[in-house]
């Protein structure tokens, strides 16, 4: 099955800083619902990954550009395709 990676790299930290806990609650409902296989910040607070393991690209794709941060421009995001190679 592929997963579907956001990199997310901050780019405004006073913007980001505010809209914060709304991004939180927003990756939370999509956790709940299994579409989240893994998500978390880099150490030196330069943004963030989110793995989403959705039905389909376009599924992830859609989830990960309404993404308050994405939205409200505080970050840039690559999204790819992924392949993990761990057992199911």
């Amino acid at each position: 099955m592929p997963y579907f990676i956001a990199y997310l790299e901050t780019l405004n930290k006073e913007k980001d800083a505010e809209i914060l806990a709304e991004h939180k609650a927003y990756l939370q409902k999509y956790l709940e619902e299994g579409k989240i296989y893994a998500k978390g910040p880099f150490l030196d607070h330069s943004g963030g990954i989110i793995i989403y393991k959705t039905k389909d690209e376009k599924e992830a794709y859609e989830i990960a550009t309404k993404d308050p941060v994405i939205r409200e421009g505080s970050r840039k995001m690559i999204f790819k395709a992924w392949k993990s190679t761990l057992p199911e």
